[in-house]
């Protein structure tokens, strides 16, 4: 009963309707630029090693990014602050229902507008596979996952403020300055190393980035889940007695859990061509080496070596048991001699280079570690170049879909109102 009544509701919003709205033409201009790129590039001189996850799944995901960063917000604090505001929360703790059920309720009607939002992205797929595209399903799974657990955490945060903040206009400030926030925070601690590097790791835009490289790792998916259970809790217990003490035990709480969850080092590389992890022959002359290995990076943030350099860490860090990363700089340009220099200590050996590149780095661990250097093998990934034309997708995309959308809304609310 709870349920239908929330689901009801939801579907009873302008909110949701005009996101439903927007998404749509949304998704499609990127799947159809998305498209028109892939098949530009697969007529080039260079074809090889084309994925269509960076190529066509990324790029049609990204309204819905926009969509859980500034649309679903606004329908999750809608279903709180408007009980909130009509004093209808009053009656409804008084129903043979917990709050938390309560909260659950809603967060399972937001699940299933989700899942909604989600059809002009599985269009998209369709059409995709229509026109010979290849779609790898562990990726998709991968990817599906990311921006779900990105939802759940978005719509607990939103829900929680809801519940602390008087006014749907308020509650959606605090939201937007929480994810103001964690951009800060990813875009600090970029090449600073450290705790504030390993928090900017579990931020919502780092954990999408994750799991778009095809990347499943065990201690974001529990960082991101204790989040949206400590802010879901909030607000269970703030709605019924609006007790600060119990919401503070509850964040020291998930601090704690997430502290612990962080430590965890089981992960899964879901991607078609193994972008993270190094070849097999690689990945077992680096697990018999049990020996700590300590990095130590004289390069700055903004240097663009950083990110290829970043890459092989998070490889190292996958693969080596013991794997600690200094930057000595802290994120200041640093212009001295040891400027560029990659320092590798394992066992009381030392190594320096200026080199960021895979084989490199490999051999200078192998060299300071007295293992031999593993036959190279190359990627038996070669790519799915194709030159197609997103025949149709303006169509669906521009035209059905709002026609549709409009319908349903339109069909919807006058059963309600004859109801």
């Amino acid at each position: 009963m709870v349920f239908r009544k929330d689901l009801g509701e939801l579907f009873a919003s302008r909110a949701f309707w005009l996101t439903l709205l927007a998404i749509g033409p949304l998704v499609g201009q990127a799947f159809i630029q998305a498209v028109d790129t892939y098949a530009e590039v697969s007529g080039g001189a260079l074809p090889q090693g084309l994925s269509p996850l960076d190529g066509v799944v990324i790029p049609s995901l990204g309204a819905y990014e926009l969509a859980i960063m500034l649309l679903f917000p606004f329908v999750a604090i809608r279903m709180i602050s408007a009980e909130r505001m009509s004093g209808a929360w009053k009656l409804m703790v008084q129903w043979p229902v917990t709050n938390a059920g309560h909260v659950l309720s809603k967060l399972c009607a937001l699940t299933v507008a989700w899942l909604v939002a989600l059809i002009p992205f599985g269009i998209a797929m369709v059409l995709w596979h229509c026109y010979g595209g290849h779609l790898y399903a562990a990726e998709m799974v991968s990817v599906m996952l990311g921006y779900l657990l990105r939802f759940l955490f978005t719509a607990a945060i939103s829900m929680a403020a809801a519940s602390l903040v008087p006014g749907a206009a308020s509650a959606a400030v605090v939201v937007l300055a929480f994810t103001i926030g964690t951009w800060a925070i990813d875009f600090i601690a970029a090449g600073r190393g450290g705790w504030l590097q390993s928090l900017a790791s579990y931020t919502p835009a780092a954990a999408s980035r994750t799991f778009e490289r095809g990347l499943l790792r065990l201690d974001v998916v529990l960082v991101l889940l204790i989040v949206a259970c400590v802010a879901l809790f909030i607000t269970a217990r703030y709605l019924r007695i609006g007790s600060i003490p119990a919401a503070l035990a509850a964040v020291i709480a998930g601090a704690v859990l997430a502290l612990g969850a962080s430590h965890v080092r089981a992960s899964a590389d879901l991607s078609e061509d193994r972008r993270n992890s190094f070849p097999i022959a690689d990945e077992r002359a680096l697990r018999t080496i049990r020996q700590p290995l300590t990095i130590s990076v004289w390069l700055a943030a903004e240097d663009p070596r950083m990110n290829d350099f970043a890459n092989v860490l998070a490889k190292l860090r996958r693969t080596m048991r013991d794997v600690n990363v200094r930057y000595p700089l802290e994120g200041r340009s640093g212009l001295f001699e040891a400027y560029g220099q990659i320092e590798y200590r394992l066992g009381g050996r030392v190594a320096r280079n200026r080199s960021t590149t895979e084989e490199i780095v490999l051999e200078t661990i192998y060299g300071i570690a007295g293992v031999p250097v593993p036959p190279h093998s190359d990627s038996a990934y070669t790519g799915y170049p194709l030159v197609a034309r997103p025949a149709g997708a303006a169509l669906i995309f521009y035209l059905l879909w709002p026609v549709t959308v409009s319908l349903v809304w339109m069909v919807s609310r006058r059963n309600r109102q004859t109801g």
